[in-house]
């Protein structure tokens, strides 16, 4: 008895349906998947090494607020005191004479540091 069944007209055969596989040269499909892998590896590392810089750059820039933040805490501790560091007495002479000149414009943050100014130029 044959397995082949008629439907809508057509005889199918009994089996997988879908597309059957092409005949793919194995050779050529080692070669693509080992390529795959080393462009996958490529890729990973330099993942790795922009991940590495960038801890970096926010290592130093934690550093430089630390410092800057110690340096203000000395400042607080020397005004505690009744004494006035000579930067800030630098500040405010430097700010004493520029009102005349230019009353409505304002002064940038004291302390602003290069590091601030990178961390957002590195994003």
């Amino acid at each position: 008895m044959d397995d082949s069944k008629v439907v809508g007209g057509k005889v199918k055969k009994p089996g997988k349906r879908g597309r059957k596989p092409a005949k793919i040269d194995l050779k050529a499909k080692l070669e693509r998947s080992r390529q795959s892998a080393r462009e996958c590896r490529a890729r990973k590392k330099l993942r790795y090494q922009y991940l590495e810089e960038l801890v970096s750059s926010r290592e130093r820039a934690i550093c430089a607020l630390r410092e800057e933040l110690e340096m203000y805490k000395q400042w607080c501790m020397a005004m505690d005191q009744g004494k006035i560091p000579s930067e800030i007495r630098a500040l405010l002479t430097g700010e004493e004479q520029s009102k005349p000149q230019q009353s409505s414009s304002r002064h940038p943050k004291a302390g602003k540091t290069d590091a601030d100014t990178n961390s957002l130029v590195g994003n």
